[in-house]
């Protein structure tokens, strides 16, 4: 028997008891005629102490034990002296009598400890060694409480757990598939799931009323802190239900998972339409832990002096930091630059403070009359020392995502985004198209089997970009973590949502065809939503990414730099598959 006992179980009531403990070396102090070490495994770490007045020999094998090498002791179980509060064993350590060296472990790259001196991507390429660490175990440890309370929720609702297939058709619509080739189907191809859209909606034909699977998806697109090219999703779907029993439903999943994992009661979670959304926040997924909504100052500043940008400006907006009147004019013009920044792509920033009398002065005053200055300041509802931030742009929805990241920046520096404080809410009424530049044409926003609203159902036919869908989307502090909507559960109307994307019949068939004829034989009213498992459970661990509650995660550029991953193959596989490889040129 390797051990009776982990290094994170012994307490004062173990005081005199034979254990056997095994995990790897943290640590080793010499101190006089006695040798210090601190055992660890997943559970915890323990101090073993060596005298060598006891037995010499085995406290000079002590001394040259090195990091991370992989012992066995046998012992007993005392009292320590000298307390340590910061450990859960701290009150205990044990008399080692018997060491074993189960094996021998190299100087790691880096120290495995909380705190630890190896950066991003050498702790990446010794993954194994990263999850050593405690603070990233117990990041694992959280998402695999976070994966069995939704088990436990979704099966005490009546919801079953089925699997679906890893190897599908490609679709269109949605990010780049990855494509996998058929080696006994030359020149054709399987995709990796985006998600298991069309085959939840099969499920809901085939009677199964409540589904669900946490499963992995694939999409081959830019990443970024909250993106992989493969993540976990809880997938859902039920039958017979309209928007607000799949809104309640959820809602009460996560209510669930906060109560039972954080210990932390959230409120009724508030809906907000779209249009509100991007009115007030710039954003469809608004991190409401602070105010600062957004205030239209088209009637206020167009036209009401001679500052040409803002004459011009088809919008024109403005929030309201309050107390920041001290701003700098060195950090303001640190704001400008940040709002100037490519990814951002303002022109510039308008200023204006008010002061402790009252009146307000900003980098525009020359512009505008004292009347207009005044109309600036009671509709910013601003006081005496609140700083009023302005942006204003030919487009209006560029010049809102503009002002919606200054109100994030100063919202970080004001210090209202907390990470162990959360605000939930549903954003509810989405378009159902958007206009692609690129392609030309409306695409779906959501996917192409999302219902519109019944009462918009007419719009289809003479203004098809009014269409509101029926969607849904749950976002906590700024972070979209799921979303969904009620599916077409209608033949002809799904075949209408094609024409209006630009399908042929033809090629709808060719893509959808499986699904529309399913529909034909009695498909139910349903629909469901998807969580992004890692997003999810990144906000619970108050994490800056969600590479860190993943066990083998990708870098930036989408590899596995542990396995070396994506690699090349031999030229017989190639082969094999009836696939050659242009590689670009330099």
């Amino acid at each position: 028997m390797y051990r009776t006992k982990t290094c994170g179980e012994l307490r004062l009531a173990n005081v005199g008891e034979s254990v056997t403990l095994s995990g790897w070396v943290q640590r080793t102090r010499k101190m006089g005629g006695m040798t210090f070490v601190d055992l660890r495994d997943r559970y915890g770490i323990t101090q073993l102490v060596f005298d060598e007045q006891t037995d010499a020999d085995q406290c000079e094998r002590a001394n040259k034990l090195g990091r991370e090498w992989v012992i066995q002791i046998i012992g007993e179980v005392s009292e320590r002296q000298s307390k340590n509060k910061n450990l859960p064993t701290g009150d205990i350590e044990i008399i080692v009598r018997q060491l074993n060296v189960l094996n021998e472990s190299i100087t790691p790259p880096f120290t495995i400890e909380e705190q630890s001196d190896g950066g991003d991507d050498l702790r990446m390429k010794y993954r194994y060694l990263d999850l050593r660490r405690p603070n990233v175990r117990k990041n694992l440890e959280l998402r695999h409480k976070f994966a069995f309370e939704v088990r436990r929720y979704l099966d005490e609702q009546g919801f079953m757990e089925i699997e679906t297939p890893v190897l599908v058709n490609s679709t269109p619509e949605g990010a780049r598939d990855f494509v996998v080739p058929s080696r006994m189907n030359p020149g054709q191809f399987y995709a990796l799931p985006q998600s298991p859209q069309t085959l939840k909606q099969l499920l809901m034909v085939a009677g199964m009323d409540r589904y669900f699977q946490i499963v992995k998806c694939f999409r081959d697109e830019d990443l970024r802190a909250d993106r992989q090219p493969e993540f976990t999703q809880i997938d859902c779907e039920m039958s017979f239900v309209e928007q607000e029993d799949i809104l309640q439903m959820f809602e009460g999943m996560s209510r669930h998972l906060f109560k039972s994992i954080l210990n932390i009661d959230i409120p009724t979670l508030p809906r907000m339409s779209w249009a509100d959304a991007m009115k007030y926040y710039g954003s469809d997924k608004p991190d409401t832990r602070f105010d600062m909504k957004f205030v239209e100052l088209m009637d206020v500043l167009k036209g009401t002096g001679e500052f040409g940008v803002f004459n011009e400006a088809e919008y024109i907006g403005g929030i309201c930091c309050e107390g920041q009147a001290v701003y700098t004019r060195k950090q303001l013009d640190q704001l400008t630059d940040f709002v100037r920044r490519p990814q951002i792509g303002a022109k510039g920033l308008v200023y204006a403070r008010v002061g402790e009398d009252g009146v307000l002065k900003s980098s525009v005053d020359k512009f505008y009359s004292p009347e207009v200055l005044e109309n600036l300041k009671n509709a910013m509802n601003a006081k005496p020392g609140d700083l009023i931030l302005i942006i204003s742009g030919p487009d209006t929805l560029k010049a809102r995502k503009q002002l919606c990241e200054l109100r994030l920046e100063m919202g970080s520096r004001m210090g209202l985004r907390p990470k162990d404080k959360f605000s939930c809410l549903w954003v509810i009424d989405f378009p159902m198209y958007e206009w692609s530049d690129e392609e030309q044409r409306l695409m779906a926003m959501h996917h192409p089997f999302t219902s519109p609203k019944p009462e918009d159902i007419p719009l289809l036919d003479t203004d098809p970009a009014s269409v509101r869908a029926n969607a849904y989307d749950m976002v906590i502090n700024g972070v979209e973590v799921g979303g969904g909507s009620i599916r077409i559960h209608d033949a002809k109307l799904q075949q209408k949502i094609f024409e209006i994307l630009g399908f042929t019949p033809e090629q709808a068939q060719q893509k959808f065809g499986f699904l529309m004829n399913a529909f034909k034989y009695g498909a139910p009213p349903h629909g469901g939503l998807a969580y992004g498992l890692d997003r999810f459970v990144s906000l619970f661990a108050q994490l800056d990414s969600i590479r860190d509650c993943i066990a083998f995660p990708k870098n930036n550029s989408g590899r596995d730099v542990m396995l070396d991953a994506p690699g090349f193959i031999d030229q017989s596989q190639l082969d094999e598959l009836s696939l050659a490889v242009n590689l670009p040129q330099d």
